[in-house]
């Protein structure tokens, strides 16, 4: 679950939400005007349509929807369908049972998620209980005039204080739930879209979050994994498109020194570190108080991380969130200047320079290079020079190489790296506008890289 969630729904909500993209499902005659064909095999179509079928499912129960679906592959197994076909047989699953009541016509409520574009954001008031819902678009965007009046039939679940509570229905663009206004108790709260069940953003009111925000304080297992991973993706989304201040969604990340979920952490960084790091190094007001914000929260899954490192790094193969993320923590803590990551790839960079058949632990090879080369002198840089020319480096090899040469710190390394580049024995052509660009990244290269451009162009 967690890997579908992190995978596949919260990439399709960021790309989701903007104006020109399209509905799930288009018309016949849409698709022979102003779309091709092969243009319809995206994002879109694979992970939304597999985020509302996830939804669907929920709402349905999984027995009801596999019945309804397999009634709708017989019946069609060797002939062509469309999704009001899909829509028949569920209905058809639906009335033969009195479980599961919908509030329409499952046409009607799966419509309102294929045929229209993008997504809801629905807003909670727990002093009245009243949720509304409005198409989560960019507040911010000074050029957008239009007005959208969509709104989609919701599955809405919840849960207070901890316990599941019965599925609401949101099928109007603002309805009043008294079951969710909570009382002046601090320990009364409401969580809505329990384990992103549904295709949509939640924006509460400051009583709520301020509740939701001590109990992650205080007890972060309260909250489920994926909806605290939601609550975080959904609250820096929140701020960038003008919904709420940014000082409202950091209340969700004051509990992270607790918070021992990878893919968590990593939708943290994602949000708060620059794709290119050495690129916040130059906002000189902003990096201070990131490094002191985010270092005392990211110790202590640094340091679990670090021991299996050090001393049995292989226990880590089953951990599917490790071989995907661990990378970026390390790459971000090193990055924020912590002693003992520098300290950790410089000992892993000598260990292979001893031993050049000793393999840095894969999961966080490319940090090391560039920090055993950064911490290091023009020894550590000369050792990487050496491994990128033997016979024995694959294109992979080569590739972390080449970005790991341009973290050198002493300007005289970088100068040289860069005349390298323009060998036609020592680098292939494509190799020197690549050379030129990661050093370019680096704070200390940004300034040598447009020198030694300007000096031979």
């Amino acid at each position: 679950d967690k890997i579908f969630y992190d995978h596949v729904v919260q990439p399709v909500l960021r790309e989701d939400n903007e104006i020109g993209v399209r509905s799930l499902s288009e018309s016949e005659d849409k698709i022979k005007g102003s779309f091709s064909l092969m243009s319809l095999f995206d994002s879109i179509t694979y992970n939304k349509g597999a985020s509302i079928t996830w939804m669907l499912s929920g709402f349905l129960t999984e027995k009801l929807f596999i019945r309804a679906l397999t009634s709708y592959l017989r019946q069609f197994s060797f002939s062509n369908a469309n999704q009001d076909d899909l829509w028949t047989h569920i209905q058809m699953v639906v009335d033969a049972q009195d479980k599961v009541q919908l509030p329409a016509s499952v046409k009607q409520v799966m419509d309102s998620w294929t045929c229209q574009n993008g997504f809801p954001v629905l807003t909670l008031n727990v002093t009245t209980g009243t949720i509304s819902q409005e198409q989560f678009l960019n507040k911010k965007n000074e050029n957008s005039t239009d007005s959208y009046n969509n709104t989609w039939i919701i599955p809405v679940s919840w849960m207070r204080n901890g316990s599941s509570q019965p599925l609401m229905w949101l099928d109007k663009s603002s309805k009043m739930f008294p079951e969710m206004q909570v009382s002046e108790s601090e320990y009364d709260w409401i969580l809505l879209n329990v384990n992103l069940s549904g295709y949509y953003r939640v924006n509460y009111d400051q009583l709520n979050l301020k509740r939701l925000a001590r109990l992650l304080e205080n007890d972060p297992k309260a909250i489920p994994a994926v909806s605290r991973f939601q609550l975080i993706d959904d609250g820096f989304a929140l701020t960038q498109f003008g919904y709420i201040q940014i000082e409202t969604a950091l209340e969700l990340t004051k509990y992270l020194a607790r918070e021992d979920e990878l893919f968590i952490w990593n939708v943290v960084l994602l949000n708060l570190v620059p794709e290119n790091l050495e690129s916040t190094l130059k906002n000189y007001e902003v990096y201070p108080l990131l490094k002191k914000y985010l270092l005392k929260r990211v110790l202590p899954i640094y340091r679990y991380y670090a021991g299996f490192i050090r001393q049995n790094v292989d226990a880590l193969e089953d951990d599917y969130f490790a071989q995907v993320y661990l990378e970026k923590l390390f790459a971000t803590v090193c990055w924020l200047g912590l002693q003992d990551c520098l300290n950790l790839s410089s000992e892993l960079y000598a260990k292979w320079m001893d031993n050049p058949e000793y393999k840095i632990p894969f999961l966080i090879r490319r940090t090391v290079c560039c920090y055993g080369v950064a911490v290091g002198s023009d020894k550590e840089w000369n050792f990487a020079w050496e491994m990128y020319n033997h016979t024995d480096s694959t294109k992979e090899d080569k590739e972390i190489l080449l970005s790991a040469m341009s973290c050198a710190k002493e300007s005289w390394l970088l100068y040289r790296y860069l005349q390298y580049g323009l060998s036609d024995t020592l680098f292939s052509s494509n190799c020197t506008s690549i050379i030129i660009l990661y050093v370019m990244t680096k704070d200390i290269g940004h300034r040598i890289a447009w020198e030694f451009v300007t000096e031979n162009w």
